[in-house]
């Protein structure tokens, strides 16, 4: 039987992250994507953390740091109320429940504040977590970064929306 990990945690973003957060989001391209992009590809992904514009993206909505043990483990971004923009987490632990925690902690805070639905442009490899978490494909898309272009789908997941209630007079 496979050794627990610690149970994990969940903060807020801190300015102070970007360099730990830009670490996840590297070694998750270049250690899990490797079945659906090519090296260049990836090389081309994992630079965008190397951009301030990526510290923008981190800061400007909703940023969910899980944590085990008070290191972060990974990371979820949720723009607009109803965009994600960035979910990772560290290759040491995919597959482990990081990446559910993270969205189910987003999901809760999105239907709390009112949002309908969720969407996300998922990366091949990312696909079939959205899929498991209830998100149907709307349409492929391509992305270009430098001299590289990279295929994704953009995903939505729909809320059901509580019936209206009458008023009995």
């Amino acid at each position: 039987m496979g050794q627990s990990l610690p149970k994990p945690g969940l903060r807020p973003f801190l300015p102070a992250d970007v360099p730990m957060l830009a670490e996840i989001f590297q070694a998750s391209v270049e250690e899990l994507t490797g079945e659906d992009y090519s090296e260049g590809q990836q090389e081309a992904w994992a630079a965008m953390a190397e951009d301030e514009s990526f510290a923008r993206l981190l800061a400007q909505g909703l940023t969910l740091i899980a944590t085990i043990e008070g290191s972060p483990v990974g990371f979820i971004a949720l723009k607009d109320n109803e965009q994600i923009e960035l979910l990772y987490v560290h290759p040491a632990v995919a597959g482990q429940g990081i990446g559910s925690m993270l969205y189910d902690a987003v999901e809760k805070l999105a239907m709390a504040r009112g949002a309908k639905r969720l969407s996300a442009d998922a990366s091949d490899n990312a696909r079939p977590f959205f899929e498991k978490h209830g998100f149907q494909p709307q349409r492929r898309n391509t992305v270009t970064l430098g001299d590289e272009w990279l295929g994704n789908t953009t995903m939505e997941k729909r809320f059901a929306q509580p019936e209206e209630r009458t008023l009995s007079s």
